[in-house]
């Protein structure tokens, strides 16, 4: 099944970045865009979203230097764009892996496109290592790794349904009981004509 792939890709991810783990390290893709090219954007996809995971970290320092925060932001503002980039590449995908499919008569469409699923499911997959860590913790009190604990059992209950819910999605596009659209991005605040702060310094 497609989730479960990919599960298994977020994992590779996020172990790998932690060998290191910081956000200036070099990334290198595991897998060739040409021969794996769904494993490669699944594994870039992650990537992105582990790093931005650690900038949200180190941007929350109560004692972090405005200036560095500034640049750390602008950093998260251009992982936002690539993030949302990577999605709209995995939606391709699929649009084209299904463009011979004519949709059902009655075919309905989905709240998400399948790769905003697939969004979801690399966050989740950070949340499940994250929440593991604490709930595993020896320098923790035991209060807190049992509490942790309780979140990650849910956690791992949502990877699953959610994981179900994509390959189900997936499955009907195939099918043609469900059909797709992908809505490029309509970001206003980076547009120097649609921004008005950024228009008014032209």
């Amino acid at each position: 099944m497609f989730s479960e792939n990919a599960n298994n890709i977020f994992q590779k991810v996020i172990e790998k970045y932690h060998v290191i783990n910081t956000v200036t390290q070099t990334f290198a893709n595991i897998y060739n865009k040409d021969t794996n090219l769904l494993e490669h954007l699944l594994y870039r996809k992650c990537w992105i979203d582990t790093v931005q995971w650690h900038y949200e970290d180190i941007i929350r320092d109560p004692q972090i230097d405005p200036v560095a925060a500034l640049k750390l932001k602008r950093q998260i503002d251009a992982s936002n764009q690539d993030r949302t980039d990577m999605v709209e590449y995995i939606d391709g995908y699929f649009l084209e892996k299904h463009k011979d499919v004519t949709p059902k008569i009655d075919a309905t469409i989905n709240t998400e496109s399948p790769a905003w699923g697939v969004d979801r499911l690399s966050i989740l997959a950070l949340k499940i290592y994250h929440m593991n860590e604490e709930a595993t913790r020896e320098n923790a009190s035991q209060s807190h790794r049992d509490a942790c604990q309780k979140k990650l059992e849910i956690l791992l209950e949502q990877r699953v349904d959610l994981s179900t819910a994509i390959d189900t999605l997936l499955e009907d596009i195939s099918k043609g009981d469900k059909y797709m659209k992908v809505y490029k991005q309509m970001k206003m605040y980076n547009d120097e004509e649609l921004n008005p702060v950024l228009r008014s310094q032209k």
